[in-house]
């Protein structure tokens, strides 16, 4: 919360106070005095989550366990998927006392390919861990925006009370500003905890998440230090940012440095859904949408074949029904790096996967094929009408299938 909260506050959504790790003795006891508690966390940069399950979150009643705390975790260690982070400082955040938790969730559908929200009132938990009969997920126009009635109808569908309802519904369309004018791709809020006070609810942002397309002009309103998008960035991450342009994104993460999936994402909701579907399969996570060129695109497939081609069963280009980019340029470019990577590699098992739409596709696809049938490299294109989530489906199971027929698996021989 320690840049989610002013960040928050931009849309006039209600947030704890916030005090810095520099807080002194005096101003941690004032805030002690509010509430009679006070949480410490550590700040980890890029976006790190389950610091509560890492038991990274310290609820604390007196000046000298909080300063306890800080000394703890100001330099708190956490594996969060499969990398190791160090905490950089904490913040002393206000207790807030809870009669319901929720979740809120603002993203892009990748079914539909318009925004979408995700609401439940069993928050404070990771969402993954609750029932779908719990959880509601619903998109709406992007030219009306998010609003009262949305939330309305989702909060009655999951059996809110009425009194939750309106302590929920003043605050949640305001989201939605906040989201479409600063640049974000995702944007949650959980938990959001709701307090009684006077008879009446209120609700009040306890943690932040956020990611920003860096390379959109808006984000840059936000004024957030540089610092808070560093990690601990690895040589092929480092290598792929060296190609960051407004002109196309070159958004890359390593998942998985021992993964057989390799992916080309192209677009927000792709990578949401294949970085989670794939899950520890996948070698990376990428954004490469807004219509990269030709020269930026085939740099940057020279880059990602050079470093994960080797290790993986399947090449996987997935995105949905692109606007603007030029499905044949992109193709081009990634074919056309393929090509000149099997010039100076020996040839391997491989297996691609695309899943596409958007303007000049046929010929993209007809480009791709070309190049894959004088590689004698078996393939699979799925078209615009198809699911996102059933073509990721479709690699990964490609993919156990040409482990399971690996001569060099140990169980081979008993098959």
């Amino acid at each position: 919360m320690r840049y989610g909260a002013p960040i928050l506050k931009l849309a006039g959504f209600p947030v704890p106070e916030v005090l810095k790790s520099n807080a002194t003795y005096e101003s941690v006891e004032k805030l002690l005095e509010k509430r009679g508690k006070v949480v410490v966390k550590p700040i980890f940069y890029g976006g790190v989550g389950k610091k509560g399950k890492a038991g990274l979150v310290k609820i604390v009643d007196n000046v000298q366990d909080a300063m306890k705390a800080k000394r703890e975790l100001y330099f708190a260690e956490h594996q969060f998927h499969n990398e190791k982070v160090i905490a950089n400082g904490v913040t002393f955040e206000e207790f807030i006392p809870s009669e319901y938790e929720i979740y809120f969730n603002l993203n892009v559908s990748t079914i539909s390919r318009r925004p979408e929200f995700t609401l439940s009132i069993d928050g404070g938990i990771d969402i993954e861990e609750l029932p779908p009969e719990r959880i509601i997920s619903q998109s709406f126009d992007p030219l009306t925006g998010l609003k009262n009635y949305h939330i309305i109808d989702a909060l009655a569908e999951l059996d809110a009370p009425q009194d939750l309802i309106s302590a929920l519904v003043r605050h949640l369309p305001k989201l939605w500003e906040l989201y479409n004018d600063y640049g974000f791709t995702t944007l949650e809020l959980n938990p959001i905890r709701v307090e009684r006070k006077n008879g009446r609810l209120h609700a009040i942002a306890c943690d932040f998440k956020g990611m920003l397309d860096q390379d959109n002009p808006l984000a840059d309103r936000l004024n957030l230090p540089a610092e808070i998008f560093e990690t601990n960035l690895s040589e092929f991450e480092i290598e792929v940012n060296q190609l960051r342009t407004y002109q196309g994104q070159s958004d890359v993460a390593v998942i998985n440095p021992k993964g057989t999936i390799t992916s080309f994402m192209f677009g927000g909701g792709a990578n949401s859904a294949a970085t989670e579907i794939l899950s520890e399969k996948t070698t990376i996570s990428s954004d490469f949408g807004g219509n990269p060129p030709y020269e930026k695109m085939y740099h940057i497939a020279r880059i990602v074949y050079n470093y994960w081609l080797e290790q993986s069963n399947v090449l996987l280009i997935i995105g949905g029904k692109a606007n603007n980019t030029d499905i044949f340029v992109t193709y081009k470019a990634m074919f056309d790096a393929l090509r000149d990577y099997y010039k100076t590699h020996p040839k391997k098992d491989l297996y691609v996967v695309s899943g596409r739409g958007g303007p000049n596709l046929i010929q993209g696809f007809a480009y791709a094929r070309d190049i894959l049938e004088s590689l004698e490299i078996p393939y699979k294109f799925f078209g615009y009408d198809s699911s996102m989530i059933e073509v990721i489906q479709y690699a990964v199971d490609m993919d156990n299938w040409m482990i399971e027929n690996n001569p060099k698996n140990p169980s081979y021989a008993h098959q």
